[in-house]
C-alpha cells in the first residue's frame, strides 16, 4: 500500500512539471490606458485613435490652422483648464499637452507662441486650432485657414503638481520680443518707442510688409531664455499689454 502511494506521489509530481509554460498576456487596450498618465491615453473621436505624443522633442510641422472663439467660450477644455478665448493658446491632435509652440502664419509672416491646453482640431487637413485671440495676431479671423509652420518650443508634462516644462535642445535659447504695437504711420511707431525706452532697456521698431502696406512693429526685447521671456511676458500681459504677444527671432 504504502508502494503505491508512494507511485502515486511521484505521477503527480511529475504531471505538475510537465505543465506547459504559461503564455504571454494578449495585449490589452484596457491595461494599456490604466497604465500610462491620463495625457498620454489614446482617444477616440469620430471613429479614428489618436494617440498623444510622449514627446514633444524636436517637433515641427507644416499645415492648415484654424480656429475656435465664442461658441466654445468658458467651456472646459481637454487640459482641464477653462478655455479663455482671449488667452494665446491652441488645440492639438497629439503634441502633449502644456507645450508652447511657435507658429508662423506663412501668408503674412506673422508668428506668435501658444500654449497648448486642448484637442482637436478634428478635420483632417488641418493641424492646429488657434484661441480667438492667437489668431486675430495672426491674421486669420477673417479668412478662418492659414497654412502655418510649427515648431515646439518648449515641452510641457503634466504632474499632480501642475505642469513641468522640459527644455528642447537648440530651440529653448533665441531673442524673445513682445510685441506692443503695430502702425501704419512710422512718428506713432517712434512716439510709442520713445516712451517705452524710459521704462524698458531695448525696444525696437521692425517693418513690415503687407498687402503693399508697410506696418511699424514696435517690440520689447524680454530675453534670450524663452522660460524667462515667457514670465516676463505674461507679467507685462497682465498690465497694460494685455493685447501683445511674443515672438521669437
Amino acid at each position: 500500500m504504502k508502494r503505491l502511494l508512494y507511485f502515486i506521489l511521484i505521477l503527480t509530481i511529475l504531471s505538475g512539471c510537465a505543465r506547459p509554460p504559461r503564455t504571454a498576456p494578449e495585449y490589452s487596450y484596457e491595461d494599456y490606458s490604466r497604465k500610462v498618465p491620463g495625457w498620454l491615453k489614446p482617444y477616440t473621436i469620430d471613429g479614428k485613435t489618436y494617440f498623444p505624443l510622449p514627446s514633444a522633442e524636436g517637433y515641427e510641422e507644416v499645415c492648415i490652422a484654424s480656429w475656435y472663439g465664442p461658441g466654445f467660450h468658458q467651456n472646459q477644455s481637454s487640459s482641464g483648464e477653462i478655455y479663455d478665448m482671449h488667452d494665446f493658446t491652441a488645440a492639438h491632435k497629439i503634441l502633449p499637452l502644456g507645450t508652447y509652440v511657435l507658429v508662423k502664419n506663412l501668408e503674412n509672416g506673422k508668428q506668435i507662441v501658444v500654449r497648448i491646453n486642448d484637442r482637436g482640431p478634428f478635420v483632417e487637413d488641418r493641424c492646429i486650432d488657434l484661441s480667438y485671440a492667437a489668431a486675430k495676431e495672426l491674421g486669420i479671423i477673417e479668412k478662418g485657414l492659414a497654412k502655418v509652420k510649427i515648431v515646439a518650443l518648449s515641452e510641457g508634462i503634466l504632474t499632480d503638481e501642475g505642469i513641468v516644462y522640459k527644455n528642447i535642445p537648440n530651440i529653448r535659447f533665441r531673442e524673445f520680443y513682445l510685441q506692443v504695437g503695430a502702425f501704419k504711420n512710422y512718428q506713432n511707431a517712434w512716439r510709442l518707442k520713445l516712451e517705452l525706452e524710459r521704462e524698458f532697456e531695448k525696444v525696437k521698431i521692425e517693418p513690415f510688409q503687407k498687402e503693399g502696406i508697410c506696418f511699424y512693429r514696435v517690440q520689447i526685447y524680454l530675453a534670450e531664455d524663452l522660460y524667462k521671456a515667457l514670465n516676463l511676458a505674461e507679467e507685462l500681459k497682465r498690465g497694460r499689454f494685455r493685447s501683445a504677444f511674443l515672438v521669437a527671432k
